[in-house]
């Protein structure tokens, strides 16, 4: 964006800020009305909508409007993807692995994040911007096909066909 060293350090707590109100916002509307995958599909569309914004954009200005989206959606991703795998893992034991799994994963996705982002793509960082729209998708196709899944199967432990997570009244979160 041709900011100085001073000028990026102030422009960079904004949309962390604008990030965190999307985060309790959509975190609090998942726990109103029960559900998960809306949240997780919301804030992937958000962050779809703001990396061409930011990677493709010729103005500053939609630029750094497609930053503040970017950042909000991704980040709010965080704690709705926590949320979900949580919600849908009956046992402590079996739970906290799988949050632990969860997060090492996003730590993977940090050492991907730093091979795709690479210096010599620089100002643009065009595979990054590409990379991360595929990871968007991706989430959009893994959140629709557990939530079918799980909707199946919330059905048939309905009729009394099955029984999810060995317990008769354990229904998943969608």
């Amino acid at each position: 964006m041709g900011f100085g060293v001073g000028e990026s350090q102030c422009l960079v707590a904004p949309p962390y800020f604008f990030a965190a109100i999307l985060m309790f916002a959509t975190s609090w509307a998942g726990d109103k009305y029960k559900t998960r995958a809306p949240v997780l599909v919301f804030n992937a569309i958000v962050t779809l909508i703001g990396l061409p914004m930011m990677g493709f954009a010729k103005g500053n200005a939609v630029g750094y409007v497609g930053v503040f989206l970017t950042t909000a959606g991704a980040n709010a991703n965080i704690p709705a993807s926590m949320a979900y795998q949580a919600n849908n893992i009956r046992g402590q034991w079996t739970r906290a692995l799988s949050s632990a799994t969860l997060v090492g994963m996003g730590g993977v996705g940090g050492i991907a994040g730093s091979l795709v982002f690479r210096s010599q793509d620089a100002p643009e960082y065009i595979p990054g911007i590409w990379a991360a729209i595929t990871s968007q998708l991706l989430i959009l196709v893994i959140v629709a096909i557990m939530s079918l899944y799980f909707w199946r199967c919330n059905r048939k432990a309905d009729r009394g066909e099955m029984v999810i997570e060995r317990s008769p009244e354990f229904r998943y979160t969608i």
